[in-house]
């Protein structure tokens, strides 16, 4: 509902300026004609709030029905049919004219022009209506029609202009979303190209020496031969430990290492159940129920399915760590076309606590992670893996809650 005006405009004291002149011509105390032009003056100033308090339908056509009777309340008051006043009829013809499209604007000339005719029924009792009388009747009435005509004509073009603008700026408006979250895009594939470099020497680095490391352990808790339990158990740390370092390390190689794809045209439905059934043997006992909703038919897609297989495992293993106590996990697969080329969208949901809208930005940031344990490399290698399919992918907020990963696919092969 639209805001009322709390104060006057200059429009409405030029407005006011006009009615006072009138209220001040010959007779100039004539009761009824004064009041008649206040009140045609007071509903016109507070006309937009009358009609946003009933709604643009509504407001509008009591306004025009109100407007038509107070004008044939001043005509009535000024000298019936023969009235000077008889002028004040162009107003509701030129709101309607503003109001409403072209049969509305007529109907409504041709109420008011009916309203005005009125008057001609008493008169006709007492004279008789001559050849020049009509002819002067129907010039009033046929030059409201023409003020109507001409100011909807106006207003119209004015109206399609406005609907215009609206449209471009809107268009605008999509745009720049759309650029702004290419360029964020842009900046994390620059900083994942960066890091995944700095990754790689660093992995390979930190390898020699931890195999150096773990080696020498193993020997030397052969050579001990040491009973004490206490020696036993730091030779076991330090392998344990290496052995947990080298994971990190081959997770640091994989997101450096430059995928090679295999790309196949592939149905993307078994893809992601299969991605599905390895999180579900990983975690035989969670509580959690999965809804699938699959579209048909779906175009295939040139993807690589182990790489794809395994970007799916990793949304649909985070949503079901975001739910420790069980809760449903919802897999939407759709063909889309939003983004400027053909695709398929899978969407996968959960109804965990969510991702702050601080922190939707950062997920995919190599090393940035929420959970206790864990390097923050799973979304990042995530990441890197669509973006080699020359895809997307984005985090917002669920519906009810929770977080929902979208990824989305070209049919088409761009490289």
């Amino acid at each position: 509902m639209e805001n009322r005006r709390a104060t006057l405009g200059w429009m409405d004291l030029v407005w006011v300026a006009f009615l006072g002149g009138l209220a001040l011509l010959r007779p100039l105390f004539e009761i009824h004609k004064q009041f008649t032009l206040l009140a045609i003056g007071l509903f016109q100033i507070f006309e937009h709030a009358f009609i946003s308090y009933l709604g643009p339908a509504r407001g509008r056509a009591y306004s025009m029905l109100i407007k038509i009777a107070l004008a044939s309340l001043l005509v009535h008051h000024t000298g019936g049919i023969n009235s000077s006043y008889y002028l004040i009829y162009f107003l509701p013809a030129v709101t309607a004219a503003m109001f409403y499209e072209g049969w509305a604007t007529l109907l409504w000339t041709a109420l008011t022009s009916a309203a005005y005719c009125s008057f001609l029924i008493p008169v006709l009792n007492e004279f008789e209506l001559t050849a020049e009388g009509a002819t002067e009747l129907a010039i009033r009435n046929l030059f409201f029609f023409l003020a109507a005509i001409l100011v909807n004509r106006f207003v119209t073009a004015n109206r399609r202009q406005a609907q215009r603008y609206q449209t471009l700026a809107e268009t605008l408006a999509e745009t720049n979303r759309q650029l702004e979250q290419a360029q964020a895009e842009a900046r994390r594939s620059e900083r994942l190209a960066a890091l995944g470099q700095l990754s790689a020497g660093l992995a390979h680095e930190l390898r020699n020496p931890l195999g150096v490391i773990k080696g020498s352990a193993e020997m030397l808790t052969k050579k001990l031969q040491s009973p004490d339990q206490v020696t036993s158990e730091l030779a076991g740390f330090i392998s344990s430990e290496v052995n947990r370092l080298n994971t990190i390390v081959t997770r640091f190689l994989d997101f450096a290492r430059p995928a090679k794809l295999e790309l196949r045209p592939q149905a993307l439905p078994p893809v992601v159940e299969a991605a599905m059934k390895a999180v579900g043997e990983r975690w035989p006992d969670a509580k959690v129920e999965v809804e699938r909703h699959y579209a048909e038919p779906l175009p295939l897609v040139p993807v690589d399915a182990d790489l794809c297989e395994r970007v799916f495992a990793n949304l649909i293993l985070n949503a079901y760590q975001a739910m420790p106590e069980g809760g449903k996990v919802t897999v939407t697969i759709a063909q889309d076309n939003s983004a400027g080329q053909p695709g398929v969208i899978v969407d996968v949901e959960d109804a965990g606590p969510g991702i702050p809208p601080e922190l939707q930005e950062q997920i995919f940031n190599p090393f940035f992670t929420t959970k206790k344990e864990g390097v923050g490399l799973g979304l990042s290698i995530v990441s890197k893996i669509v973006d080699e399919h020359r895809g997307w992918i984005r985090v917002v907020s669920g519906p009810a809650g929770g977080a929902r990963f979208r990824v989305f696919l070209p049919v088409a092969d761009s490289t």
